[in-house]
């Protein structure tokens, strides 16, 4: 069996943490890797990790987000946040993206046509710029919780939260970013429950 299936058998919705062992520093930046180096359409990047380090913090938090219990009990608890104003065509931000390509000037400019374009007719028409960037969040959020899985990390990811109330405790400039999801790292406590899923016939057609 591939170390990438393992890692997915491993992994779980973790509920109950050991609250007295932490990961280690070099184990938990790999898994912050893992995140750097997620694909995001157009490769615009349209996120930022916050780590929630200080205990008084991590309560604060934990009574934003349902009381669930992983967010004190778990190593480090990361929100993940997602871009918004900075990925609107046209903004200073997707010119930079772009223009770290070295494209030829006739290229780069084909790029901002093709993105604007995208955005005005793919994105804007059925969803925010939030949605947009909140579902490549998810991208990052996958690889940081398999990633983890591959070191024998546990993860839990949380969208029982209350986002305005996360967006106020961390003092998030809304105007840039909101929350798109949380999620936990550490080490179970106690066995696991065995995985439910479906069989793959009941998703699965071919055309």
């Amino acid at each position: 069996m591939s170390s990438f299936a393992q890692a997915m058998d491993f992994r779980h919705a973790c509920k109950k943490f050991d609250a007295t062992r932490q990961i280690p520093d070099e184990q938990f930046n790999q898994i912050l890797e893992f995140a750097r180096l997620s694909p995001s359409s157009f490769g615009m990047e349209p996120w930022r990790f916050v780590v929630v380090q200080t205990p008084a913090l991590r309560e604060q938090l934990k009574a934003c987000c349902w009381n669930q219990a992983q967010v004190t009990d778990s190593s480090h608890v990361v929100v993940l946040l997602a871009k918004t104003a900075a990925v609107k065509a046209g903004s200073d931000y997707v010119k930079a993206i772009f223009k770290r390509r070295n494209l030829p000037d006739d290229q780069y400019e084909a790029y901002l046509t093709r993105y604007g374009i995208h955005q005005a007719t793919e994105v804007e028409p059925y969803m925010s710029l939030y949605a947009w960037s909140a579902k490549q969040c998810y991208i990052a959020l996958a690889n940081m919780m398999t990633g983890a899985a591959s070191l024998g990390i546990d993860s839990c990811p949380m969208e029982g939260f209350v986002k305005l109330d996360v967006e106020s405790l961390l003092n998030i400039d809304t105007t840039q970013y909101e929350v798109a999801v949380v999620v936990a790292f550490g080490y179970r406590a106690g066995e696991q429950p065995a995985h439910l899923r479906q069989p793959i016939e009941a998703m699965l057609e071919y055309r």
